[in-house]
């Protein structure tokens, strides 16, 4: 299994620095959201040829929308995974996992096989690629073309230093030879990245990436493999690729040989930032669902609305959204401001939120009762949700993998970090303040602080008003404080082999601990973010966060004292409003088409 442990050494700490202001980065991507929208429109609209009833019909068909397809090539959505000073969109991590919630909000399937896949061969690009190369991708993606990434092979999954794909190095280049399965796109991409073993020694230093154009392979020396029959996101196209001592140029190599482990692993700190936070566009559209359900169901004279159950469940539902969102948002935004920490918060983020999803999806199929089971109609994009969303938690790395990540970082936070170092930059939590360029040469395999720790001890000291939502607020913090003060002593308390990947279960389930106490800090982060903006009420509101934060108390398993009985009510009334008004059910609140 890969892990950061897997390759020595990390770049010198650097200070974030301070984003300058600059409104316009706000407007634009809360324009390029409303141009989504506006061009999917309505989902609920029989005559639209990207509603719900349309994508159903082709994921029956195990094809992806030919009309969403041509809806994103008009938009040039492959321009958002190209950074600016090459031509196109790309700005801030955090606004490209905004800007494809629209689209993952109608189909996951049509985000991951239209876009996301090329997104992630591209990083390893952005990453460490030259000029030519990065400048020839651009052109690529800028054209309108699909690239796909190719790290699995199934004997191997995540265990990429094991992988046997050849890249043999020869005068002028090398002759890759073997196979890559599970490849989105494969069939169609114009090209390929590819990790690859570049020298027979065991070790980290053997394996390359290398960027091969398909126009310029040798079209006897490769072929595409059958495709892939697959349960969710049965859309894309997910296949192979056999290579038989097929020829590549030396241009190909990217970065330098023996840094494929590196790269990849510091590719990934952006990628799995960035695509939960996309899949939570699904997640609302199926809380939205279930929501018109309840309102519009009658069961025992009385709505499913009104059951106490159901209401409980649609509120726990929306809450969890709100923290997958606000660690969605700090691993995002922390990849611009606190590039050397990166390497957990992507991993934290990748690993708990599709986890949390999958379990609110269940939930809320409870509250749609026999309905859940409908693949059709008003309710079957909500069944499509419940299938297409656990894909996401495998991947280019699961979640044993996410957590592989962590579990050698984790006695070294304890020692040097925890309950003394210092918190996060402010702009760490604020959706909508400006950020710095991408600084890819900054991101690092493992890191000895976590300033996202500490923004929760530093909340754990503040002095609480006396309204009982903040003093709610105040005592869970101080519940989960104390719990981060025992998994430091639990880190610190692992022995050799539980550091590594080879670790005890307890070392993984400690990881789980830590990934909670993350997110509380994150929901923390965020409240106190939006009450020193003062521009959205809710979210500037105590309640919510009381209440998500007794959640992931329950969540670690404790039995934290009920909460006041005005944060139920008041996170209710934002479920109903939201749905009435058609706005996300996320950190933005964003207008809906429908």
């Amino acid at each position: 299994m890969l892990t950061d442990s897997a390759v020595p050494g990390s770049r010198p700490p650097a200070t974030p620095a301070d984003p300058a202001p600059d409104p316009a980065q706000e407007a634009a991507a809360q324009a390029r959201v409303a141009e989504l929208e506006r061009r999917f429109g309505d989902p609920a609209d029989p005559a639209n040829p990207v509603g719900a009833q349309r994508l159903l019909a082709a994921d029956e068909a195990g094809e992806l929308s030919v009309d969403g397809e041509q809806l994103l090539d008009d938009a040039v959505l492959t321009a958002d995974f190209v950074p600016v000073d090459l031509g196109g969109r790309l700005t801030r991590i955090d606004t490209l996992a905004r800007v494809l919630r629209p689209v993952f909000r109608r189909d996951v399937a049509l985000g991951l096989g239209y876009g996301v896949t090329s997104f992630m061969a591209a990083v390893n690009v952005w990453t460490a690629g030259n000029e030519e190369q990065r400048r020839g991708l651009a052109e690529l993606l800028l054209g309108g073309a699909r690239v796909s990434v190719a790290y699995h092979e199934l004997a191997h999954g995540n265990d990429f230093v094991r992988n046997g794909f050849l890249a043999r190095p020869e005068p002028g280049g090398h002759r890759l030879h073997g196979r890559k399965e599970v490849i989105n796109n494969a069939e169609r991409a114009a090209a390929f990245a590819l990790f690859a073993r570049t020298d027979d020694a065991p070790g980290s230093r053997s394996h390359s990436v290398l960027l091969a154009e398909r126009d310029a392979l040798d079209p006897a020396r490769f072929r595409t493999l059958p495709r892939y029959p697959t349960a969710g996101v049965r859309g894309c196209r997910i296949s192979g690729l056999e290579f038989d001592d097929c020829p590549v140029p030396a241009g190909a190599l990217v970065g330098e040989p023996g840094q494929g482990v590196e790269l990849a692993l510091r590719s990934f700190q952006i990628t799995r930032s960035a695509l939960p936070g996309m899949a939570l566009g699904a997640a609302d559209t199926s809380l939205r669902t279930v929501v018109g359900f309840a309102r519009g169901r009658q069961l025992y004279r009385r709505s499913v609305l009104e059951i106490p159950h159901a209401r409980d469940t649609l509120s726990d539902a929306f809450l969890d959204l709100l923290i997958c969102d606000s660690l969605s948002l700090t691993a995002t935004r922390a990849v611009h401001l606190l590039p050397e920490e990166t390497s957990v918060y992507a991993a934290v983020v990748k690993y708990l939120v599709p986890r949390m999803l999958t379990e609110t999806m269940h939930d809320l199929s409870i509250v749609l009762g026999a309905r859940f089971y409908v693949r059709e109609g008003e309710f079957g994009i909500f069944q499509k949700h419940v299938r297409d969303l656990p894909v996401l938690s495998l991947g280019h790395a699961g979640s044993a993998a996410c957590q592989a990540t962590v579990i050698p970082q984790l006695a070294r936070l304890a020692r040097r970090s925890w309950f003394s170092g210092e918190q996060a930059p402010a702009a760490l939590f604020e959706p909508r303040t400006a950020l710095p360029a991408v600084p890819f040469e900054r991101l690092t395999l493992a890191s000895g602080r976590d300033s996202l720790s500490a923004s929760l001890v530093a909340a754990r000291d503040e002095t609480a008003d006396g309204s009982p939502e903040e003093q709610a607020v105040r005592t869970l913090t101080l519940r989960m404080a104390d719990e981060l003060r025992r998994i430091q002593q639990d880190s610190l308390a692992l022995s050799p082999q539980d550091r590594t990947a080879l670790a005890a279960p307890t070392a993984f389930a400690l990881v789980d601990r830590y990934a909670v106490v993350l997110a509380a800090a994150a929901v923390l982060g965020v409240r106190r973010a939006a009450r020193a903006d003062g521009t959205d009420p809710f979210l500037a509101d105590p309640a919510w966060a009381a209440a998500a934060l007794h959640r992931l108390a329950r969540r670690l398993g404790q039995r934290p004292a009920d909460l006041p009985g005005g944060c139920a009510e008041r996170v209710h009334r934002e479920v109903l409003r939201r749905f009435q008004e058609h706005r996300s059910y996320d950190l933005y609140d964003t207008p809906l088409a429908g």
